[in-house]
């Protein structure tokens, strides 16, 4: 089977891995490297300097297919960014005659209604903030996450007779002029682009893994350099994703602003907070400045969770992943304080990071070392196998359209 290769665009690092998945849906991870962006290459989570990202992929590229002994013949590349839309919408469907059985074709042509009126509303959206209302959008990504004929849930509705159809869908949008700018580096680096996906679906179908059947609830946050991702997921679908514009970077801009020293001495200091290695003086300073930053970062993470009004209550699982999730104070404040007070959750969520040896479907050699800022990249993988995917089961939903819920 063909190799596919998973490549994170992130605003510090670029993260590349390379994998083959065999018969069973499994990912056999060949290799894994990171390499470090030059400043300015990328903007609020989009590329800004194609020729500079090019090359830091380049070198990325280079180690992975070197640790391989193989090249990448697939690609699929993550996208990120506030102007990245991820909504549920619902549409109600009266059948003509509820006595026909509901057809694939009719089954079709519901979901492109889903999808029509999904990029209506991410277009007006994205031109509102961007101020350009000719501003062109383009489907990423779409999953179905319920669907009910007549009041009662359906697993699969052809076949089904009925009146009254209801279905929720996910899909994601980017500007064209995003997806454009990843084409180019693809193209600059003459990789064969498979597709792309939303950064944080993609890290819920790494948790997923090949069970189209699996009931994981959970609220994953990928927290990278220049922005914060999150993805609601209820009972195996995603329920929608959002993105605010502060990682880990603003983190380290606090520690320079407030200490007065440049940037790179911000960011020692900021992992030596975390290893304990600073004296209890700067330390002091360090977890200040730190603390200011993280309840700005509280409150991108309580007005995206808001937006989730779908659900009635959230689920308690809280995985975090991306570069910036090794914060320790991070981790603590959004595992002991009261941010979640306003928001629907039924008990205090509990919080970890995302533990690769726990993602289901991977095949991982001891040589190769991925800790938590990986898991993107492999759900990138588990997108590319899904794109990959001709012949799914006959019998599931969401298995007989996945085709047309690609991009």
């Amino acid at each position: 089977m063909n190799t596919i290769l998973g490549l994170d665009i992130g605003t510090e690092f670029i993260k590349a891995v390379l994998a083959r998945p065999n018969k069973k849906g499994e990912l056999k991870i060949l290799g894994a490297a990171k390499a470090k962006q030059r400043e300015g290459s990328m903007y609020a989570g989009a590329i800004a300097d194609i020729p500079a990202v090019v090359a830091a992929c380049e070198e990325a590229l280079v180690e992975v297919e070197d640790k391989a002994g193989e090249r990448a013949e697939l690609t699929v590349v993550g996208i990120a960014g506030e102007l990245i839309k991820g909504n549920t919408s619902t549409v109600h469907y009266t059948r003509e005659n509820p006595k026909r059985p509901i057809s694939e074709a009719e089954m079709n042509e519901i979901i492109k209604k889903v999808q029509q009126k999904s990029a209506a509303v991410a277009k007006k959206s994205v031109a509102l903030e961007t101020g350009n209302k000719n501003v062109e959008v383009q489907l990423i990504n779409s999953a179905i996450i319920s669907l009910t004929i007549d009041g009662y849930k359906i697993s699969n509705p052809v076949g089904f007779k009925g009146s009254d159809v209801t279905i929720l869908v996910y899909t994601a949008f980017a500007p064209m002029i995003h997806v454009a700018a990843i084409e180019k580096v693809c193209a600059e680096l003459n990789l064969d682009l498979l597709t792309v996906a939303v950064e944080p679906f993609a890290v819920c179908r790494a948790c997923l893994g090949d069970d189209l059947d699996s009931n994981f609830s959970g609220i994953v946050m990928d927290i990278g350099g220049g922005t914060t991702d999150i993805a609601v997921v209820e009972d195996g679908g995603v329920e929608g994703t959002k993105m605010f514009s502060i990682g880990g970077r603003s983190f380290t801009h606090q520690v320079e602003n407030s200490l007065g020293v440049d940037f790179s001495t911000a960011e020692k200091y900021k992992l030596e907070y975390d290893s304990g290695s600073l004296d209890d003086n700067l330390k002091a300073k360090v977890e200040a400045a730190l603390s200011r930053n993280l309840s700005v970062w509280l409150t991108g993470v309580e007005v995206a969770l808001e937006e989730f009004q779908n659900s009635s209550s959230l689920p308690r699982n809280i995985m975090l992943c991306g570069g910036g999730a090794g914060l320790g104070l991070l981790q603590e404040t959004l595992a002991v304080s009261d941010w979640y007070m306003n928001l629907p959750f039924s008990r205090r969520p509990v919080v970890h990071l995302v533990n690769i040896a726990e993602l289901p479907g991977l095949i991982i050699d001891d040589e190769t070392f991925l800790d938590h800022s990986f898991a993107t990249a492999l759900g990138l993988l588990r997108v590319g196998v899904d794109t990959l995917a001709a012949a799914p089961e006959e019998n599931k939903l969401k298995a007989r359209i996945s085709k047309l819920l690609q991009n």
